[in-house]
């Protein structure tokens, strides 16, 4: 029996999904997942042919010799894997729409869209790492803290940037502060501390020498010294290695990019380790900047499509878009970024350093959210890591740097938020782009399960 079946849908450019048959209430019994393969997001391999029992939102049990309750639905997934949700560290929410950029994006409807095609593609928890609205993000957030959203939803209220400087994307007034001395960014660090920010997020580089201006020393310190003073971690937006040498001799917490200049030097890796700094490489932002004008074999594929907006495929299929934008000095300086942030992701991680995920996913149109985290994964795999190692970084990595004890692992007590994919991404992980069905925690507890592609058979 099917109990839900799934249709994808273009709505304004924004993927939406409507369900075949009306959502039912919680439900009291458990559900059991059955001759399953388990990828529990420690890192540890697979367990094959186990069980996994949820209720109400929580794992219940999760283990090979676990018999599940009398009263639960039984759902055989033989031949299936199941791991923890992932977890986007760097992504952002209602900035594009369809190929288009701007505040005019910014919006309940918008929002809940980009959040909806996270879950569709297994990401469940979201780290908005700047340019929100509070007025907007804020309610948006307790509603996903609250189970009431597709995905889960984390951030950063503004950010702080520089006048005349980065970013250098469209947003207005009430994304972003841009102070122009040490006292204004201490007093707009208050301000985000007092709407209840997660994270503070500065951007403190030129964008390749693309602007005038970068974020001065004295800022810098201000903001991280300010933040702290509030509990606060600081999340840097970095591209060269001499900015991210700054930031870090700063006090900052989180480097929201890889260093894609040069190599990470010896004594750069060991400061990283000292003082416990995450790194997010984010792979996928230089690679989305060709590979959609270069026709990768990926973007061809049914399941990057399906993420892709109406307004966007029209861009994007374009034969003139795509001749500009395989070449060029972005196009040159994209390429060898990537390769640059494939090497130093390998060294940093071999290194012990302390890795998160995240993909700038939603702060342009060709950073499609969903499709650039699974891009991630792949492209973290090409890096040098094992697709074991990768799918840590995006579950308990991931978990643990948002301090969320909740999620990311799969074991008794723990979030219910899966991602159910057919074969063993373990072994190879373009398997986990064969997604079967996701599980919510709170999408769950109100009797919701999202089948995109369902099984043929299930057992009650």
């Amino acid at each position: 029996m099917r109990p839900n079946t799934k249709t994808a849908l273009l709505i304004g450019g924004i993927l939406t999904a409507t369900t075949s048959l009306a959502t039912t209430h919680a439900k009291a019994e458990p559900i059991a997942l059955t001759h399953i393969r388990v990828i529990d997001g420690t890192g540890a391999p697979p367990v094959e042919d186990a069980t996994l029992v949820m209720e109400k939102g929580r794992i219940l049990a999760i283990g090979p010799n676990v018999q599940p309750p009398a009263n639960a639905k039984i759902l055989d997934r033989h031949g299936d894997t199941v791991l923890p949700g992932l977890i986007s560290d760097h992504s952002h929410v209602g900035q594009v729409d369809g190929a288009t950029t701007g505040p005019q994006n910014y919006n309940d409807v918008i929002i809940k869209g980009e959040l909806g095609q996270f879950r569709r593609y297994g990401v469940l928890t979201v780290t908005a790492l700047g340019n929100n609205r509070p007025e907007i993000f804020d309610p948006l957030r307790r509603l996903a803290h609250a189970g009431q959203l597709p995905a889960d939803l984390f951030g950063v209220d503004q950010g702080i940037g520089v006048p005349k400087g980065a970013p250098p994307v469209n947003v207005a007034k009430d994304q972003l502060f841009r102070p122009a001395s040490v006292e204004e960014a201490r007093k707009d660090v208050d301000k985000m501390a007092r709407e209840g920010t997660d994270l503070v997020k500065i951007w403190v580089d030129d964008f390749d020498g693309t602007l005038p201006v970068k974020m001065s020393p004295a800022i810098i310190a201000a903001v991280v010294d300010q933040s702290h003073k509030h509990n606060l971690r600081v999340a840097a937006h970095i591209h060269d290695l001499a900015d991210a040498e700054l930031v870090v001799a700063s006090g900052v917490d989180i480097l929201a990019h890889g260093v894609r200049d040069q190599p990470v030097p010896p004594d750069f890796v060991q400061a990283l380790k000292n003082k416990g700094i995450w790194y997010i490489a984010t792979l996928q932002l230089d690679e989305a900047t060709t590979a959609w004008a270069d026709r990768a074999p990926w973007t061809l594929t049914s399941f990057a499509r399906l993420g892709v907006s109406k307004g966007l495929a029209a861009e994007i299929d374009n034969p003139a878009w795509q001749a500009a934008n395989r070449v060029g000095r972005k196009a040159d300086e994209a390429r060898a970024s990537l390769a640059m942030n494939l090497r130093n992701l390998k060294t940093l991680h071999d290194a012990g350093v302390k890795i998160g995920f995240g993909t700038d996913s939603g702060a342009m149109p060709l950073r499609v959210p969903g499709v650039a985290e699974h891009r991630e994964l792949d492209l973290t795999v090409q890096a040098g890591l094992t697709p074991l190692e990768a799918i840590h970084l995006a579950t308990g990595n991931a978990a643990a740097l948002l301090n969320r004890s909740d999620r990311g692992v799969l074991a008794p007590g723990k979030r219910a938020d899966l991602l159910v994919v057919e074969g063993d991404p373990a072994e190879n992980i373009a398997e986990i782009d064969n997604v079967v069905e996701t599980w919510s925690h709170d999408m769950e507890a109100e009797g919701l399960a999202e089948f995109l592609h369902p099984k043929e058979e299930e057992k009650e």
